[in-house]
């Protein structure tokens, strides 16, 4: 939580502008009695997010081998586990890692950076220089790396859980015996594919503006 800086007052009414992630949600708390005609010294109430590099890969990315994927594979650039020709990610339904190594751009040195997963299908847990950052699981898909980040040798680790439709789409082209799954609910053959994974683009991101006090 913190104070809003920016809002105005006028005609017994306060307008605060507010930014929300996709199904976001807030409390506006008026916890402080100001004058009636009061405004905001600050431009926002959120801090901006300015890209500063994009982590293109390549990734190398682990499955479980239990669940039919492959223990290590590279990706090139970032795709849905369904654009594989590979049928052990095609089908794959579970965890994968994705691993790259960074350096800190110089714009980056000495500032609040944050990283950008972009996009995630469907839930993500990320690590960086071997710390837990915590899970991820609603836009943004973003988090703060301000202090753990080093300016060369970062080794980035990315948890990515899809759902379990594309195991069963897949089981259900296989003979019995060869069935990872088994579960009375059934998907035809020729039911889509879920898209999964890390789909990005991966930005390390500048923190600016960061909201003040409120001045009274």
């Amino acid at each position: 939580s913190h104070p809003a800086v920016a809002f105005r007052q006028s005609d017994g009414l306060t307008t605060v502008p507010l930014e929300f992630a996709p199904y976001g949600s807030l409390f506006v708390v008026f916890r402080q009695s100001t004058a009636s005609d009061a405004q905001g010294q600050g431009s926002g109430n959120f801090p901006d997010y300015k890209v500063a590099e994009e982590l293109s890969g390549p990734w190398t990315v682990s499955f479980d081998p239990k669940w039919g994927g492959p223990p290590s594979v590279q990706f090139d650039k970032l795709e849905s586990w369904t654009a594989r020709p590979e049928d052990g990610i095609k089908f794959y339904s579970g965890t994968a890692t994705y691993h790259l190594s960074f350096g800190l751009p110089p714009a980056l040195i000495g500032a609040r950076v944050a990283l950008d997963l972009g996009e995630v299908k469907y839930v993500a847990q990320v690590r960086l220089n071997g710390k837990d950052l915590g899970p991820l699981w609603t836009k943004p898909f973003r988090v703060e790396i301000t202090g753990t980040v080093k300016t060369t040798g970062n080794l980035l680790e990315i948890d990515v859980a899809n759902l379990w439709p594309n195991r069963i789409i897949g089981d259900s082209r296989l003979p019995p015996d060869r069935h990872f799954t088994h579960t009375n609910i059934v998907y035809a053959q020729d039911t889509p594919l879920w898209e999964s994974g890390l789909l990005g683009p991966v930005r390390l991101e500048a923190i600016e503006a960061e909201p003040a006090e409120v001045v009274h």
